[in-house]
């Protein structure tokens, strides 16, 4: 018998980027594929009705808690006011700082929502940093920030570790949002063996991987070529990936980035961490643009997001896709759930996907 599953707790996102009107065309969209689990909006429910008016969608907004969720998902979208009672006024494609407050509370909330189990899981709605920095933002992004509310004050936060998955492709980024002049220091055999643990790990517990298959990308052209192209692949991830098959990870690697990511090398491996952003965010971003997932590893609670921005240019102008929203509505349920993918199945099939998410 499948257990009842919390709703899922939806951030409000930067309300000038598409986040929004995401929220309101998944909703309209529930029913349709397999189905959407129940979730509700943390933000202002004025603002809400007046966007879903402004675009034209037919969606009723109610103002309720996560406890009625549930009850009136059928029927509207749940929005649960702000905890301050924050006012939202923003225009589609005109960030402001005036807003960060209210992106900042709407995470905040709901991170305590699902730490406390009133929330099943947390979906984030896509936030521009620089709107953030404005108000004195210190983190390196909204991954970061996660991982500072997932502990106490004074704690160490815990590694956050950026998967983004796909039906067709999972990849892992080591270093994340910082410069590429900056990935060499930072690119250290310790990150990358810590990294390989939390994806080993993860893909074990929460997806229900028995043996996940991990490859590592080289850092220089040619993975090096031992050395003479750069010593990162020889003299850091080299070291990296034989004590991490010493202690049983099954990784392969370093092996050149330029031919890890056609079709019969993916079928060889579950997940392909990379160095650098870049190297893991082109390939899944061109081959899954509209329905890759963003799902952050090593964090006590369940957290993904779509695997795009806030689209300021076409923010309001109906040309924004919630497919990847809903991808990552379902991926949330199932993780939640437990309902982990048959023994032996590659990561990338996304057969998960195609049961039941609902609650």
């Amino acid at each position: 018998m499948t257990r009842r599953l919390a709703p899922i707790a939806l951030t409000l996102g930067d309300p000038a980027g598409i986040g929004p009107e995401l929220a309101l065309m998944a909703w309209l969209r529930r029913d349709t594929g397999p189905g959407l689990p129940t979730f509700f909006l943390i933000g202002d429910p004025d603002f809400i009705e007046r966007r879903a008016s402004a675009m034209n969608l037919q969606v009723p907004v109610a103002d309720v808690g996560p406890d009625l969720a549930e009850e009136v998902f059928p029927r509207a979208l749940p929005v649960m006011p702000l905890p301050s009672g924050m006012r939202v006024d923003a225009e589609p494609g005109r960030p402001d700082s005036a807003s960060a407050g209210a992106i900042l509370e709407s995470i905040t909330a709901g991170v305590d929502l699902v730490t406390r189990g009133i929330a099943a899981a947390l979906v984030t709605n896509p936030i521009a940093k620089y709107v953030l920095t404005q108000v004195g933002f210190a983190h390196p992004g909204h991954t970061e920030f996660l991982a500072a509310l997932a502990v106490a004050p004074g704690e160490t936060p815990p590694l956050p570790v950026m998967l983004l998955w796909s039906e067709t492709l999972s990849v892992v980024p080591v270093t994340i949002h910082v410069a590429l002049r900056r990935v060499p220091e930072l690119l250290t055999q310790d990150l990358v063996v810590r990294t390989a643990r939390i994806v080993a790990h993860d893909l074990r517990h929460r997806f229900g991987l028995e043996r996940p298959r991990l490859v590592l990308s080289g850092l220089n052209p040619h993975a090096g070529e031992n050395g003479t192209m750069g010593s990162e692949d020889r003299d850091v991830l080299e070291p990296a990936v034989m004590q991490l098959q010493g202690e049983g990870i099954d990784i392969r690697g370093p092996l050149p980035a330029d031919t890890l990511f056609h079709e019969r090398a993916r079928a060889t491996y579950d997940v392909a961490l990379t160095p650098t952003h870049d190297q893991a965010l082109i390939p899944i971003k061109t081959i899954a643009f509209d329905d890759g997932v963003n799902v952050t590893l090593g964090l006590p609670f369940i957290r993904t997001s779509p695997d795009h921005g806030t689209a300021f240019d076409i923010a309001g102008r109906g040309l924004a896709r919630p497919d990847s929203l809903m991808a990552a509505l379902r991926l949330a349920a199932r993780l939640a759930k437990g309902t982990h993918l048959a023994k032996g199945t590659h990561l990338a099939k996304g057969t998960h996907l195609r049961e039941e998410a609902g609650a």
